[in-house]
Order: C-alpha cells, then structure tokens, then sequence
C-alpha cells in the first residue's frame, strides 16, 4: 500500500478542514493576494489564509513543499512552556473558566483554600507558605474545578453522541488539552480548561467522547463534529487563542 499525503477535506461557509500528511489544516479564504501558513501554539494547529479563489489542490501542494518548516514549528511549540512561571504575586491576573481576576495572597489561615469575591482571586495558605506552595494550592483547586465540572456535561452528551467514558482523568498534560485512550474508554482533561471559557471544556467533552466512535482525524471525525456540535470550529479557536498567563493588573 502506498501511503498519500492527501486525505479528505470539509468544507464550510467558505472554509474548509483538510487533512495533508496526517495534519488537521484550517482553511481560511479571505480578499487577499497571497496565500499564508501559519502555525499556532499552543499546541501547534496550522492555519491557511488562502485568496477566494485559490483551488483546493494548489493549498495541499504549499502544504506539503511547506512540511518540514510546519513540522518544526509544531516540534518547537510541543517542547515549549505554555506559559510563564507564575511568580503568585499579589496583583498578577489570573482566569478562572475565561474570566480574569486579581490574584491576592496577603490571607493566611490553618488550611490552604481558594476563594473567589468580586474581581478577586483569593489564595489562602498558612502563614509561610512559599510561592511554590501557593502555587501548588490553586493547581490543585483548578484541578479540583474541572473535575466538578465534568461530570454534567457528560450526562449531557453521552446520550447525545451515543458513547460512554468508563474512566475520567484530570491530568496536567503540556500540549493536549484532553486525550482519549479508545481501548480503555478513558479520557483525560488538561485542569488547565478551569482558565477558559466553559464552552471550551464542553468542546474537549464532545471531541473526545466523538472519538469512542473515531479514533483519528478522518473526515468521518469531522463529520460526526459538525454533527454534534455545529460551533466547533469557533470554539476550537477560542481555546487555542485565549490567554492563560498571568499579567499584570491594570
């Protein structure tokens, strides 16, 4: 059998998702001159702007005489930090389910808890407790925060995509946002979806749930997608391109 770089392609409302060398490759058709290529972190999706009426052809042939620049890309933003060593200082920000607040660390208590009131973000540890430790505090309740949110949507959508998890993990992972393992029915989520909007967490649900009845990328993936979630698309876009690091508070 001899292996194409050429697979199928959706198109949508004037884009399109095409699949060349086993990439997922976002096609944006815009009133421009010249076509781009572009590779976003953090996990490395790869977007065309191609002029209206550039053929379908003539995208997957600069995808494929572009591969290995893409593909460093992609290797360069998979190895890299997603984002900066917090310093949890008072007057950083921080996002809570794409929300932004001002982290203040100048509580102390017997215990290490997290509160939210008003545009702040309160971590509370005990007296001494260095920016290691507090930082280890709010990992443990974004985590704690996902996996409170998770089980809802999957009541939700389980019976929607006709697909069960028999297991759900809530795992820092450095360049998936969730994973599914189809041989075992387990699932993972990045805790890190507790700093965006909700409707990216529900995304991550249905994607991999989608992929109990499809273990890649194929056009029938996609199909099933556009089925289930219509917006998918938008809020794949959300996901990659919201922030997540700290700045400060202005």
């Amino acid at each position: 059998m001899t292996f194409s770089p050429f697979s199928g392609s959706t198109m949508s409302s004037g884009n399109a998702y095409l699949t060349v060398a086993g990439l997922g490759i976002d096609v944006v058709y815009k009133d421009i001159k010249n076509m781009h290529i572009s590779v976003y972190p953090p996990v490395g999706r790869v977007r065309v702007a191609a002029p209206e009426n550039t053929s379908e052809d003539t995208i997957r042939l600069a995808i494929v005489q572009r591969l290995p620049w893409i593909k460093r890309q992609r290797e360069e933003l998979q190895r890299a930090e997603r984002q900066t060593k917090r310093g949890m200082e008072s007057g950083e920000t921080h996002y809570v389910w794409g929300q932004r607040y001002r982290l203040d660390i100048s509580r102390t208590a017997g215990n290490h808890h997290v509160e939210i009131k008003g545009q702040t973000l309160w971590v509370v540890t005990p007296e001494g407790s260095d920016a290691d430790e507090k930082r280890a505090t709010l990992d443990r309740w974004y985590r704690r925060e996902v996996k409170a949110a998770i089980p809802p949507l999957l009541a939700k959508w389980q019976p929607i995509i006709g697909a069960e998890a028999d297991k759900i993990v809530v795992r820092r992972m450095k360049t998936k946002w969730g994973t599914c393992i189809a041989s075992s029915r387990t699932i993972w989520f990045n805790p890190e979806l507790a700093k965006k909007n909700p409707r990216c967490l529900e995304y991550i649900v249905v994607h991999e749930l989608t992929h109990l009845h499809e273990r890649t990328h194929s056009d029938r993936f996609v199909a099933y997608m556009d089925e289930f979630l219509p917006d998918w698309r938008a809020r794949r876009e959300e996901l990659n391109e919201a922030p997540l690091a700290e700045e400060e508070w202005g």
